[in-house]
């Protein structure tokens, strides 16, 4: 921070209406800064410093970046960012209206929905009905071997000339009387594949996602508690405000977004992979 409070001071008393570009130029002059000094004291680009000072918000981006990039080289001059805001007339973010692109009737959903339980109790029929027919003959030579456990081996005698012996103990030769034990195999299910990215807010933060393609996916001002996730291929390009605040996973992995921040806005690409990369500015 630059000790420049008499100075700053006498700019905003003079100058009261003066253009916000003209304020900061004026401060930094005052100060004894170049242009490129103030580009790597911020770690900001030359040409977002110059469209400062020209009051060339269209060259920005988002209003929320306009506000955040004066707020430090207001800081970096000593000048009291509030009333630099102010005269830069920079609007706040309102979250986008969210309008469906596609509108569907209560009866056609209602008719989706009837339509897919239907294809399910067939395709569950279909499949139920082969295993009970091929599973009964095991189930009726189960039931006739059956004896209850408490009662004495001699109060049951088995002839070996009436009893039919399943086909695998009599191609083994045993000819054990006992009780026959049943082996139950559960398979582990698959684990479920991680998000090749996913965003978790923990403070107000605008966010803007892009498809590969260069369509864009969703564009709004996230708040605390909010999350997105997004699959292998659907995002190829990130740009986050207030990024301290944002917590970026990649394949389950926490990223660390110091390499793709500049004034506390990350850019980055994602592959189709899910790992992240400098974004070109």
């Amino acid at each position: 921070m630059i000790e420049n409070t008499h100075e700053s001071g006498a700019l905003h008393a003079g100058h009261p209406h003066e253009g916000v570009g003209r304020r900061l130029r004026d401060a930094r002059e005052a100060a004894g800064l170049t242009l490129a000094e103030v580009s790597s004291r911020l770690k900001m680009p030359l040409r977002v410093v110059q469209s400062l000072e020209a009051e060339d918000w269209s060259r920005l981006g988002a209003p929320v970046f306009v506000r955040g990039q004066l707020r430090s080289y207001a800081r970096l001059l000593g000048i009291d960012a509030t009333p630099v805001e102010a005269a830069a007339g920079v609007s706040v973010v309102e979250p986008p209206v969210l309008v469906p692109r596609t509108y569907t009737s209560p009866l056609q959903r209602f008719a989706e929905h009837a339509a897919r339980r239907a294809v399910y109790i067939v395709m569950t029929v279909a499949i139920a009905i082969p295993v009970w027919l091929a599973t009964r003959p095991q189930m009726d030579l189960a039931a006739g071997d059956a004896a209850p456990l408490d009662a004495p081996a001699s109060s049951h005698p088995v002839h070996a000339a009436t009893r039919r012996l399943p086909v695998r103990q009599a191609a083994s030769g045993t000819a054990g009387d006992g009780p026959h034990p049943l082996v139950a195999s559960i398979a582990a299910l698959p684990p479920r594949e991680a998000p090749a990215l996913a965003l978790q807010f923990e403070g107000d933060s605008w966010a803007q996602v892009i498809a590969p393609d260069g369509q864009l996916v969703e564009q709004a001002l996230m708040h605390a508690g909010d999350r997105r996730s997004y699959a292998a291929g659907e995002v190829g390009a990130v740009v986050l405000g207030n990024a301290g605040a944002v917590r970026v996973s990649s394949r389950g992995r926490e990223a660390d977004l110091a390499p793709y921040l500049r004034a506390n806005v990350a850019r980055f690409t994602v592959s189709s992979d899910g790992s992240l990369a400098p974004a070109a500015d």
